[in-house]
């Protein structure tokens, strides 16, 4: 315990009879109600945050569209877009992925891949978790059809449309669900098709991968469901809107073909389902589609 003179005596005293460590106590004293406010203010002021390594910090969530062109797959790439996220999206040929990129900009990034072919999928969802961050969700919208009855279908043809519609679903999943049955969270849409209820004679190859296709769909729905990934079929009853629709159907009014934008925000609403009520199949068409 330091003990100070009176500030009388220390002001008073002749120099040199009271020791200078007390004269600067005093001094200090006298001066600590100007300095408080500062020193507070300055212990008060935060700290600045650590910077976090790499990019990570930063990162919008991830989604993969496989079957992209300028129809619903493009459509649901430019939803995601939208709504913040980074689309990575694939195509056979990378093309289709390249223009809706530049109309979008850095957020997508085109990627080609056959989904047929299980280490092509494998390779892209390494280059995409890579390069982007892991993906959250996947539109599975690539598709196969040739329409013919099945005495002129080929063996090629027939097996064809099974790889694209169907063998590579489960390609997609076998690679992609279980990083997000990992993760705890995920979602995967399937675009199917009328075809997936009924066949028809001309849609012989079709209508059978397509149905397969769903009842798929429907098994993966069941295991990964309870495991925290939601899975959902769009079936898409009716014809698209597209440049190729529109050729072959001149005469059709503007409300006989499927709205692609809407269609998207149709995946897009599926995707944000809760837990607590989560949808598996839902069928699209324009109102005055004979279903």
């Amino acid at each position: 315990m330091v003990c100070v003179p009176p500030l009388r005596t220390i002001l008073h005293a002749p120099s040199g009879q009271v020791a200078v460590p007390a004269r600067r106590l005093w001094l200090g004293l006298l001066l600590l109600p100007l300095l408080t406010p500062a020193l507070f203010a300055l212990s008060e002021t935060p700290s600045p945050p650590p910077q976090a390594s790499g990019s990570m910090a930063t990162r919008s969530p991830v989604a993969l569209v496989l079957g992209v062109g300028p129809g619903l797959g493009g459509a649901i790439v430019r939803k995601w877009t939208q709504m913040g996220w980074q689309v990575a999206c694939a195509s056979r040929g990378i093309e289709k992925g390249n223009q809706i990129a530049a109309e979008l900009g850095p957020s997508v990034k085109p990627f080609s891949c056959d989904v047929s072919n299980a280490q092509n999928v494998a390779d892209l969802v390494d280059k995409v978790e890579e390069e982007m961050g892991p993906i959250e969700y996947v539109c599975y919208n690539a598709g196969s059809g040739v329409w013919k009855n099945y005495d002129a279908i080929t063996p090629a043809e027939f097996e064809m449309c099974w790889r694209v519609n169907t063998l590579g679903l489960l390609h997609t999943a076998q690679i992609i669900a279980p990083r997000m049955v990992q993760r705890g969270k995920g979602a995967i849409g399937i675009t199917g098709a009328t075809a997936s209820l009924r066949g028809k004679p001309f849609t012989s190859g079709f209508a059978s991968a397509k149905a397969a296709q769903r009842s798929l769909a429907q098994s993966l729905a069941r295991d990964l469901g309870p495991k925290g990934v939601h899975v959902y079929y769009v079936i898409i009853d009716c014809m698209v809107d597209l440049a190729t629709t529109r050729a072959r159907m001149p005469d059709a009014p503007d409300e006989k073909f499927l709205s692609p934008n809407a269609a998207a925000q149709t995946y897009w609403d599926l995707a944000q389902q809760p837990k607590t009520c989560w949808s598996f199949e839902l069928d699209v068409r324009p109102a005055v589609e004979n279903w």
